[in-house]
This record gives structure tokens, sequence and C-alpha cells, in this order.
């Protein structure tokens, strides 16, 4: 079983139930060889830190020594290895060396004999030259494969391989088609060719197109990635699992990998790591190391990169800032590049995951930036949930940050002569009325605007400008204070509450005779109470609002299902009401449009009000998912 205790987008940090323990993901699987052991199994566990671990059940099946001692004391005990194992089928081995020796039926059944804790189909491996038509047929046999290897497996997990080669569409069918399938997590095979020749591009495409298709309450494992440089970007498209054999590969060959490559000792000129492995030699000290004991201290190394790896991929996504982390390390090659720029593609899909809000300011690293769904979700909820305050625009060149203290006078002199406000931002316009909204004052750019991200925002504008129809736009300083009366606070609000809700639920939000409190020391919007309710309050880290019991309730009576609701089982209700969390079990349904900490109404059956609070997950998680929080209740709401 599978729980996502954290997020970022579709990264996620999670626990994996299995019979011989959780492990936490993301997660490095060392491949071990059983007849060779460069790093033993147990070292990988006490020295490491690796709580699983993956061999080749067809190999060990294929020799005499190792199968009988499998079969009489167990994989566990024959690899002195105390975490997770999991077992490769031989697929690979048909994909280097031609047909396998094995049935599928034989090869789960031999897995499950010998303990281990994750089985693989012996699937088809799917080339990237091949023809969709070959694809197609091989993807059929490894669908029929997996259906056989679930009814097979007992107590054992299986992992079910999502095939297709380099079409998107095969690979979205073949992932959905084993929804229904009782496995338990999701490898992507072939693709270590797409790997091997740098095709970084087209694992992009592969990976989206997977978990398109895949359940999401099912790990994703990225067979055959294990160097560090690619693992922040795989693990920001969802995949939580990975394996690498090339540690040892590598190091039998006096290759070194690092976050910006793998190197060989004989073309490097120092050895500035400081590792445990490397932190006693320098590189002629290295090199000059018996053979077998400069092959140990390499793959130490090469593991210990990949630790330090995973270990700061998990520290960016606790701390809501994963999307820089890839874009610094795509910097590395210009494949990784090109894959970088690529997402643009996937920006539609990657924004359903994507947070309403994260902690801390987004720094701007480069063109590519401008790549994220945050950008994707503001042009949206700009061009859709916006009201213009005048039919008249002013234009502000981008000024310092929060624009509304900035250009604290100008606005309220231009606002009086009829004009509404546009700030000509990287983000493209932004009215006065949502500059403190997350991530318009919680990000940082260069004085100095590239290029490309200039020509972008200039272009939104005149498409701002054209599509909202205004009468006419003037730069600031044409413009002479009016007479015109506005309550600026009021039209915050509404645009704030629009954008954060949508129209309809910002009308019934907000109405008749409504008192905005401010703070004392800042001025900024706290507490919104519309006739005498007290509907929203705004939090100050990312300008949006808070709704509260009494603004939930007119959503819920104003705004038609299932605009903002989770609904929620009649067993959960009575916890709910008292405030208690709600656990993806007991959701029975919820609105598509939520995204992760995002306001919601908890509702029951009866689309009677039970709770308010911040999402958690996305519809098809929420349902999908048996553990863990799909909604974080703030207020139980009793029923009268």
């Amino acid at each position: 079983m599978f729980e996502t205790v954290r997020r970022d987008g579709l990264a996620r940090i999670g626990k994996f139930e299995t019979r011989a323990g959780v492990l936490e993901t993301p997660a490095l699987l060392p491949v071990v060889n059983p007849k060779i052991s460069t790093v033993t199994p147990r070292e990988l566990y006490e020295e490491f830190g690796f709580g699983a671990l993956i061999t080749n059940s067809y190999i060990i099946r294929n020799s005499d020594g190792l199968r009988e001692r499998a079969l009489s004391e167990g994989l566990h005990s024959l690899l002195d290895f105390p975490g997770i194992i999991m077992t490769d089928s031989g697929t690979f081995q048909s994909h280097m060396y031609g047909e396998v020796e094995v049935s599928n039926r034989d090869i789960i059944e031999f897995q499950r004999s010998i303990g281990s804790d994750i089985g693989t189909v012996l699937d088809i491996f799917t080339e990237p030259f091949w023809t969709k038509g070959q694809t197609e047929d091989s993807i059929r046999v490894t669908l029929e494969r997996t259906a056989e290897a679930a009814s097979l497996k007992g107590d054992m997990m299986i992992a079910g391989v999502v095939q297709g080669s380099v079409y998107p569409d095969l690979r979205e069918m073949c992932a959905s088609s084993m929804r229904t399938m009782d496995v338990n997590v999701h490898p992507i095979g072939g693709v270590v060719p797409l790997m091997e020749q740098y095709r970084y591009e087209e694992l992009v495409d592969v990976i989206i197109a997977s978990k398109k298709g895949l359940s999401p309450d099912r790990p994703v494992h990225l067979f055959g990635a294990g160097h560090p440089m690619v693992l922040a970007l795989a693990v920001l498209l969802g995949c939580d699992m990975f394996d690498s054999a090339s540690y040892a590969k590598f190091a039998r060959d006096d290759r070194m990998m690092f976050i910006d490559g793998t190197y060989r000792t004989a073309d490097m000129h120092s050895l500035d790591c400081k590792c445990p492995a490397c932190k006693d030699h320098t590189l002629e000290t290295l090199k000059k190391l018996p053979n077998d004991q400069r092959t140990k201290t390499i793959a130490r190394h090469n593991l210990y990169e990949i630790v330090k790896e995973l270990a700061i991929v998990k520290r960016y996504i606790l701390e809501g800032r994963l999307w820089e982390l890839v874009e610094q390390r795509c910097r590395a090659h210009p494949a990784l590049l090109d894959a970088l720029r690529s997402l643009e593609r996937h920006t539609e899909f990657l924004e359903l995951y994507e947070p309403l809000s994260r902690d801390g300011a987004m720094f701007y690293t480069g063109p590519e930036t401008r790549n994220r769904p945050v950008f994707r979700r503001y042009e949206e909820r700009l061009r859709d949930r916006y009201v213009p305050v005048a039919d008249k625009a002013a234009l502000f060149g981008d000024g310092g940050k929060p624009y509304s203290r900035h250009y604290a006078d100008d606005f309220l002199r231009v606002r009086s002569a009829g004009y509404a406000p546009i700030v000509l931002s990287p983000f493209g316009p932004v009215p006065a009325e949502l500059d403190e909204v997350y991530p318009i004052a919680q990000s940082l750019f260069p004085d100095a605007a590239d290029l490309e991200t200039a020509s972008y925002s200039e272009d939104s504008l005149i498409s701002f400008v054209t599509e909202r129809g205004f009468a006419e736009t003037a730069e600031m300083d044409d413009i002479a204070a009016g007479e015109e009366r506005f309550d600026a606070l009021l039209e915050r609000t509404m645009a704030v509450a629009r954008y954060q809700f949508g129209k309809e639920a910002a009308d019934v939000l907000v109405r008749g005779r409504t008192e905005i409190v401010t703070s004392r020391n800042t001025g900024k919007i706290r507490n919104v109470i519309s006739d005498g309710e007290h509907v929203l309050s705004m939090r100050a880290d990312d300008g949006l609002f808070t709704l509260r019991p009494e603004g939930a309730a007119r959503i819920a009576a104003g705004v038609p299902a299932p605009h903002m609701r989770v609904t929620v089982s009649d067993d959960a209700v009575p916890f709910v009401t008292e405030g208690r969390n709600v656990f993806c079990a007991f959701v029975k349904e919820c609105d598509e449009n939520i995204r992760p900490m995002e306001e919601v109404l908890v509702v029951d059956g009866n689309d009677r009000l039970v709770a308010v609070g911040r999402a958690m997950l996305v519809r098809g998680e929420m349902l999908s998912f048996r553990k863990g929080i799909a909604v974080k209740v703030r207020d139980g709401v009793r029923q009268s």
C-alpha cells in the first residue's frame, strides 16, 4: 500500500508498505548481481541506508548453487539483506541476449517461492526503433502476462511494467489497462536505450504518458535510471523509485559519477570529492589502489553521490522548490536542457497537480522558468475570472513588490481618473488588485529581463488589453488625477475572491453591507465581514483567502455542486464535523477542478456542508488512495 506524505506537484515523498517493511520514496534500489559482490547487500543496508535493493531472479534460477540456496534459505538469507528485495524477471536478459528459457508463469512462481517481496512480470522490452505495430503486439503480450502474474502472486507484490516504446498513446494505453489489475508498483520499462543515447526529451514524453494512464495510488519505478543527474527531473515528473547497476559497472571501468556527469579517472585532473569513500584519497592515490580495492572505492563513491542527490531532492520537495532544483540540474547537459524545455508541451497536465501556493518565494532561473505550470494557471485565471474595475487601462512598468506599495500614490491617482492600474510584469499583465496573490508578489526575477521573457510579457499585455476591450490605454505618467470615487479594498477583495474561488462563488461570498478589516501595521486586508458574517480571512504569506465556515455555507447554498466540493461517506460525517481530517478512504466524490492546497467544502451525500479545509490531493488521488489525508480540515460544521 502506498501513501503520499508530502508533495510538490507530481513529485511526492511517500510510504510504500511491503511485508518486509516500509520504504520511503523517492528511493533508489541498487542492483545487486547475485554472482558479483562489488558492494555487499549488507553494506548497502547498513553503510548507505538503502532500504531496498533489486536482484535478478533469472540469474539465480539458472545458477544451480544459487537456486538451491534461494529455495532452501530464502532470498533474504541468500543475500544477507534485511530490507525489501525486488526481483527482475529476465526481461533485460531477453532484450540483450535473445529469448530466455523460462515462461512467465515459471518465473513468477520462482520469485514467489524464494521469498521475493516484489516480483516482476516477464514483460516484452519495447525498443525505441520498433514500429507502432510491433509495439502494439508486444504490449498485448505484456498485458496478458501481467494479468497472469497478478493471479499467481500470492502474498508477493507484483510489478506491472509499462511498455510502449516512444509512442505516448501506447504508453498511456498500456498504463491504463493495468489500472484494474491487482498489481502493486509500476516500473516504466524500455527506457535504458533512451538514457544511454541521451534522448531525455523523449524520456519526458514517455514518463508523462505513463503517469496519465497509471493509478495514482501505486508507486512508479523508472527502470534503469540511477544517475544522479537525472533523479531530480524524474522525481518532478512523478517517479518514486529507481534502480542502478551503473554504480558498480562504471566503477569496474574506473568511471566516477557526479551530479554533472560521469568521468573517467584517466581524464580527471583532480579529485575534489569529500564523500566517505574519497575523503582520504587524492586522484593519484585512488589510481594507485589495487584493482579490486579501487573498483569498490569508486562504487562506494558513486553510491554516496546517489544518496546525496536523493537527500537534496527530498529537501527541495519539503521546501516546495523542486522546480528550481530541476532547472539547475538540467543545465548540466544540453540534452537535459532540451528535456526541461519540452515540459512546456505538458504544462496542462502538470498544472493539475501544481499547488495553489508554496512556502517561500519563486526564484527565476532562466527562460525555462516560464514553462512552470504556475504561469499557465495565472494566465488562465486572469483570462477567465478577472473583471476589470474600469474600462480604461493605465500601464505601469515592473517596479518594486508589492506593486501596490511601490506605486501607492500613482495607483490612487490613475484610479481616481477612471483607469484600472495594470503592471507589465514577467507574468504578463498584473492588475493592481491581484499584485499580492501568489506567485506575483512571492517571486524574484533579475532586474534585466531576458529577451524571451520581455517578449512574452509584451505579447501577453497586448492580448489582455485587446480581449478585455479597454476603451483606452495610457502610460501612467500621462494620466492626471481625477475625482472618481472607488473602494480599493473592496475591489481587491472581489478580484482575489474571483481569482481564487470563481466569479459565481465570489458573488455569493461578498454581498450586501461589507466591512473589510485591515492590519494596523501594514494596512493589508485581514478579514472580510459580509452582512455581519465573517466569510473570509486573508493570509499574509500568499495573499489568498482562508474560507470561514460562514463563507463556505454561502457557497454551498449559492453555487451548485460539485464546485469546490469533496463528498465524504456517511461513516465519516460524525468525525469530520468534529474537526477531524478527511482521509482518502472516506472520499466518495470530488470536484475535478480542485488543486492541491485549495480551499474546499466537505459535504455529505446530500450536499450538506460538514467541514471546511484545504485539499492535499486532486480528485484522482483522493478516489484511488486507501491511506493518507485528502483534506486537512480547519473547521467542522455541526448539523443543525
